[in-house]
């Protein structure tokens, strides 16, 4: 699918559901869209003991960025998130694309960079890990890992 479709079907997703910001993108759509525009970033809003721990997206440095938003230990809220996203963006029409472990934390950072004025932020649906199967464990219920994608574990 082209970059231009692949933002239209994310935008789409955002009219259907009332997202407040431009979109979503499962993480295929996300990998696709990445490899054709080399201005998009994502952004991997998990902590760093979750990357560290879990494992962590493979792609060209210019285009993954770690920007916590809740910091470890405790759960707190990272203060510097906004100040940190436009460190490593600030140019505000940029692509971002939001990613935590299963699509809860990327809907809040996506939901408040586009607040504060960036024009072009995505969720990528299920997260790196996805949802926990039957036995209560991630990476065989969607996302990141699930779908094959780039990943180097801990």
């Amino acid at each position: 699918m082209s970059e231009t479709n692949l933002i239209a079907l994310a935008k789409q997703r955002a009219i259907e559901n009332s997202f407040p910001y431009a979109g979503t993108l499962t993480p295929t759509e996300a990998y696709t869209l990445l490899q054709q525009h080399d201005q998009a970033i994502l952004i991997d809003v998990r902590t760093n003991a979750e990357r560290d721990w879990v494992g962590r997206v493979v792609l060209a440095e210019a285009q993954h960025h770690a920007v916590q938003w809740s910091l470890y230990p405790g759960g707190t809220p990272n203060p510097d998130f906004l100040t940190q996203l436009a460190d490593i963006c600030p140019d505000k029409a940029t692509p971002l694309l939001f990613l935590c472990r299963s699509g809860v934390r990327s809907r809040h950072a996506a939901k408040l960079a586009t607040e504060h004025g960036y024009t072009h932020c995505f969720d990528i649906l299920e997260g790196f890990e996805g949802d926990k199967d039957t036995q209560g464990h991630r990476k065989s219920v969607g996302g990141w890992c699930q779908h094959g994608l780039p990943w180097v574990g801990a």
